[in-house]
């Protein structure tokens, strides 16, 4: 080694010549966490129940906390249960135990994960919660612990061992814990017959909303459509399909009434078929007669599934037979 050089590290100085395949231990972190999850149905039992029962009574919340790891999932299963039909939040126990408890009421039911059942946090809060009146379900991994014994129920979320080769990072464990939130959260789900409306008013930005809470008024467009005259030449069908941005020319001589569509995929039929003679054609010549029409008031989820039957990709919105827009898939 040269003077003011660093030495070379090798791989087996660092304990590495010995490494295992990443992909072999993928798979074995996925048979640990799978056995942790598969190893809850053996201590499942009538506390399980009880807790949804409790949930179900109460006029309150579900409080969920939980610190670290746990809090996440915590966090999580709480997300889980507001969205499905279970009023939920999560409560930060530190900042519970400095004035956050001002937002328990008496109806609030508080479930507290800790796979020890001693985090100091959430033991702190249990003094307060029994004399507010509050019922609480503890899912840890001990149900010997101090949350453990000192909760209303206790649903056991115990695992055989960690996917951490340290046995030190929650990893099987915390998925165990995310597990029980789910199915805590589908039980209540089904008990209180929750449905797909339901959920969509919970989302009304993603695309189960769109089915099923907007109308076609909603979404349509009804500005500077793409009307042809049924005399129209195929020049002027290619240019108001373009501009119009929708795919489609609507054929109709006095724009109430569509008589007929044309589609960019009729055009390029067309086109490919006749080549030169493609342009001797009128707008009446190349458009599919009596489109699919949908009413106005018409939810999104008819409009998209009409599509999907007839395999378009929009259709002509009519209030009263007379043309008001298009929408599209």
């Amino acid at each position: 080694m040269t003077p003011g050089s660093e030495p070379e590290i090798r791989a087996s100085d660092c304990g590495m010549a010995n490494a295992q395949d990443p992909t072999a231990v993928a798979r074995e972190v996925f048979d640990i966490e799978a056995a942790a999850i598969l190893g809850l149905k053996q201590v499942l039992d009538a506390q399980f129940a009880h807790a949804v029962a409790e949930i179900l009574a109460t006029s309150g919340r579900v409080i969920v906390s939980g610190m670290g790891k746990s809090g996440i999932i915590a966090n999580k299963i709480a997300a889980t249960l507001a969205s499905t039909g279970t009023p939920a939040f999560f409560m930060h126990p530190a900042e519970a135990l400095h004035g956050d408890l001002g937002m328990v009421t008496p109806a609030d039911v508080f479930v507290a994960v800790s796979n020890s059942g001693e985090t100091e946090e959430l033991v702190k809060l249990i003094p307060f919660l029994r004399d507010n009146g509050n019922a609480v379900v503890a899912m840890t991994g001990n149900a010997q612990s101090t949350l453990g014994t000192q909760s209303n129920l206790h649903l056991s979320i115990r695992v055989e061992r960690e996917a951490c080769p340290l046995q030190l990072a929650p990893t099987a464990s915390t998925t165990a814990a995310l597990a029980m939130g789910d199915a805590l959260a589908v039980a209540l789900m089904k008990a209180r017959g929750f449905e797909e409306h339901q959920f969509a008013r919970f989302h009304p930005g993603g695309s189960l909303g769109r089915r099923l809470l907007k109308r076609v008024r909603d979404e349509m467009k009804s500005e500077q459509l793409p009307f042809v005259d049924p005399q129209a030449s195929a020049d002027e069908v290619l240019a108001t399909t373009t501009a119009g941005k929708l795919g489609i020319s609507l054929v109709s001589s006095d724009r109430h009434r569509v008589i007929g569509v044309i589609t960019d995929g009729d055009l390029r039929r067309a086109l490919q078929r006749l080549r030169e003679g493609f342009f001797a054609l009128s707008a009446q010549q190349l458009m599919s007669p009596k489109p699919v029409t949908i009413g106005i008031d018409s939810s999104m989820n008819t409009a998209l599934e009409l599509m999907a039957t007839h395999q378009i990709t929009a259709l002509v919105v009519v209030d009263d037979d007379s043309v008001v827009g298009v929408v599209q898939k």
